[in-house]
């Protein structure tokens, strides 16, 4: 895809561009004098129907293959590791500190995760947060999934391979074990992790890369 810089040259594409990590593959001079570059899509151009929004001197990062809805919001310093995906309605803040959403994990529908002050929100690879889940400055280790509208506060880390039920709890400074399965209000250690458990969140984290290349091939597609 050419990029015009500036103007309103011939090949100016006809929706704004958000370049991060810009790949140039090729430089060109147009007969009208200005210069545009050949960059690789979609992987590095994002359109800006991804809604990526800066706060200060803070602004998103985007590994390959990231989809973000047009109706998400991403905020300030917030990191997107290669493959992850954020689903419709979903806030994300790094305003204050930092969030992190590992390689391969899925931010779904209508969650909230914010990094305050001083206590930023990571969550690792191979991760499914919920519909509805909240996550403030917290800690999520790698192949965990935060069950719908659960909540997990400030200060708790959840070790690899947890999962955390539905409407669930995880209190502040929480420290969970690895291989644990939270449930309740507030969340206790019922039982550990199965390895049927942990293949149906790979089943899952499949689907969603599947549907999230093909949003992102519309995406493409809708803005030529």
């Amino acid at each position: 895809m050419l990029v015009s810089l500036g103007g309103s040259g011939r090949t100016r594409t006809r929706f704004d561009l958000i370049i991060t990590d810009l790949m140039v593959d090729k430089l060109f001079v147009l007969a009208s004098g200005r210069l545009a570059l050949r960059v690789l899509y979609p992987d590095h151009v994002i359109p800006r129907d991804m809604a990526l929004r800066s706060f200060e001197d803070k602004k998103p990062t985007l590994g390959d293959g990231v989809f973000v809805d047009q109706s998400a919001q991403v905020i300030g310093d917030v990191r997107l590791r290669d493959g992850a995906s954020v689903w419709p309605g979903a806030v994300i803040r790094g305003d204050d500190d930092y969030v992190e959403v590992g390689r391969g994990s899925a931010v779904l529908d209508l969650c909230l995760v914010e990094g305050p002050r001083g206590r930023p929100a990571r969550i690792g690879p191979g991760s499914i947060i919920s519909h509805g889940a909240k996550l403030h400055g917290c800690d999520i280790g790698e192949e965990c999934v935060v069950g719908v509208g659960a909540i997990v506060l400030d200060g708790a880390v959840l070790g690899p391979r947890c999962l955390v039920a539905a409407g669930s709890l995880v209190s502040p400074g929480a420290k969970i074990p690895a291989e644990s399965f939270v449930v309740g209000v507030p969340g206790r250690v019922v039982r550990q992790t199965s390895p049927a458990d942990i293949d149906k969140l790979k089943r899952d984290l499949k689907a969603l890369a599947t549907k999230a290349k093909a949003y992102l091939a519309e995406s493409a597609r809708g803005s030529r």
